[in-house]
C-alpha cells in the first residue's frame, strides 16, 4: 500500500465568509449548492463572470459561524474584492485569515487514518482547523485546512512529509485543474474543464452568476474541447504551448511536471490522432492523451 503522505500546498490559502446572511448571498454567486455545505461536507465550486468565465474556484466546508473557502493564495485579495463587489446591504463579512495552511494528505489509507468515510466531501475537525476527503474526486485523497502549527498533529496521524511537485503529478494523473495554472482566468468555460463530473455544478439549484451559458453548454451538448491528462516525450512543454496534429491546430497546454501534464484539446483530435496513429506535438514534445476514468466524454 502506498505509504501515507502530506503536502503543504503554500499556492492556496484561507478565506472566509460568515455573517447571518452567508448562505443566502453565496448561493446567489457560486456554481454549486451552499445548503450541501455543512460541518461534515465540503463542496467544490467556481465563481463566474457574467458570461459563464472562469474567475476562480475553491473548496467550501462549515466551521463554527462561518463557511471556509480554500483559495489560490495570490488570487485570494482578487476573491475579496470581487465577494465585497456583491455584498450591497447583505449582512456578510469577507475575512483572509492568516496563520493557516492548506494541506493535501494523501496514500492508500489517508482517508481511513482520519476516520473518514471514502466518499467524496466528507469532513470532520481535525487539529483546530478541519480536514475532508477531496469533493472533487476522492482518488485524490484528503485536503486539511489547518494552524501552521498543526504539522505535528498530521505528523503524528501517521503521515510523511512529501512533496507538493508529487502531489501535482497525482493530480495530473487523475485529470483535475488546479484553478488559474490550468484554468484561464475570464477565459475558461466549467464543461470544458470537468466541473460537471468533478463536482463542481449543481444542476438543481437556483440561479447564479454565470449560470446561463454553463447549462446551456450542457443541454445543447455544446463542450467540443477538454482538459485533458497527457504523456508527456521529451522536454516538458511550458503552460501556454500550443499543441498541433500535423498541421492541424488541436489545443494549447496546462500545467506539467516532468512527464505528466495537462492539455486543453479538442475532441476531434484527440479522436484523429487515436485513429491515425500520428501524435500530438507541443514544441519539441509529444503527447498522448489519456482519458481519466471519471470523465463522461
Amino acid at each position: 500500500m502506498q505509504a501515507r503522505t502530506y503536502a503543504t500546498l503554500d499556492h492556496r490559502a484561507l478565506l472566509t465568509v460568515g455573517g447571518p446572511d452567508r448562505a443566502a448571498f453565496l448561493q446567489g454567486l457560486i456554481s454549486n449548492d451552499i445548503a450541501k455545505v455543512a460541518p461534515d461536507r465540503a463542496v467544490y465550486a467556481s465563481l463566474l463572470t457574467a458570461q459563464g468565465r472562469f474567475l476562480h474556484d475553491f473548496c467550501i466546508v462549515a466551521v463554527g459561524d462561518a463557511y471556509w473557502l480554500d483559495v489560490e493564495a495570490a488570487r485570494r485579495d482578487d476573491l475579496k474584492r470581487r465577494l465585497t463587489l456583491y455584498r450591497l446591504r447583505a449582512k456578510v463579512t469577507i475575512d483572509m485569515p492568516n496563520g493557516f495552511r492548506v494541506v493535501a494528505l494523501t496514500g492508500g489509507d489517508a482517508v481511513a487514518a482520519l476516520g473518514l468515510a471514502n466518499e467524496p466531501g466528507r469532513a470532520a475537525p481535525f487539529a483546530g482547523g478541519v480536514a475532508f476527503v477531496d469533493p472533487r474526486l476522492a482518488a485524490l485523497g484528503l485536503r486539511a485546512i489547518v494552524p501552521e502549527g498543526a504539522i505535528a498533529d498530521i505528523e503524528r496521524a501517521g503521515f510523511a512529509a512529501g512533496t507538493p511537485a508529487a502531489y501535482d503529478r497525482l493530480r495530473y494523473a487523475l485529470g483535475v485543474p488546479d484553478g488559474s495554472r490550468d484554468l484561464p482566468v475570464e477565459h475558461a468555460l466549467l464543461l470544458e474543464n470537468g466541473f460537471d463530473e468533478l463536482n463542481g455544478v449543481d444542476w438543481k439549484k437556483g440561479c447564479y452568476v454565470g449560470q446561463e451559458l454553463t447549462a446551456r453548454m450542457k443541454y445543447r451538448a455544446l463542450v467540443k474541447k477538454r482538459l485533458t491528462p497527457v504523456r508527456v516525450e521529451g522536454p516538458t512543454p511550458a503552460p501556454g504551448t500550443p499543441i498541433v496534429l500535423g498541421d492541424a491546430e488541436a489545443g494549447e497546454m496546462r500545467s506539467a511536471e516532468g512527464d505528466l501534464g495537462l492539455a486543453m484539446l479538442r475532441l476531434d483530435a484527440i479522436e484523429d490522432a487515436a485513429r491515425s496513429g500520428r501524435k500530438l506535438a507541443a514544441g519539441a514534445a509529444t503527447l498522448t492523451p489519456q482519458k481519466p476514468a471519471w470523465a463522461a466524454s
